[in-house]
């Protein structure tokens, strides 16, 4: 058993894709025509880490309540976790890329790790070995 996908409710499908793929190094798995449950259409967008596991839906947020979540889906929580071998260079590579960091990074028992926002302006951990 696994979990294959968590959904990140997003503005627009293009911007979200762009990045996952371009600014973290995700990869675009399936972006295929769909349909919302009352027959209008929408994309099944899925990004995954290069290496797999557990994927991101990409969800462009249908209706009020939906736009509401976008960047608060986990009630201003860290909700997401990245792990990288390489924590300086990809940190590096993020600033780089104009990746907003709400706390610079800092060593703690479990490894580096720093405080980011997507697009969207969810909280991720940026996170590294010691």
């Amino acid at each position: 058993m696994r979990v294959d996908l968590v959904t990140v409710v997003v503005a627009e499908y293009d911007p979200a894709i762009a990045f996952f793929t371009e600014v973290l190094g995700f990869e675009l798995t399936e972006d295929s025509p769909s349909l919302t449950n009352d027959g209008r259409p929408k994309r099944w967008v899925v990004v995954r880490p290069p290496a797999g596991g557990t994927g991101l839906l990409l969800a462009r947020a249908d209706g009020d309540e939906q736009a509401a979540a976008i960047g608060n889906q986990v009630a201003g929580r860290v909700g997401f976790f990245l792990q990288v071998d390489d924590f300086d260079a990809t940190y590096r590579r993020m600033v780089d890329a104009k990746v907003e960091f709400v706390r610079p990074p800092r060593t703690e028992p479990y490894g580096r790790v720093a405080v980011f926002r997507d697009l969207a302006g969810n909280r991720w951990d940026l996170l590294g070995p010691a």
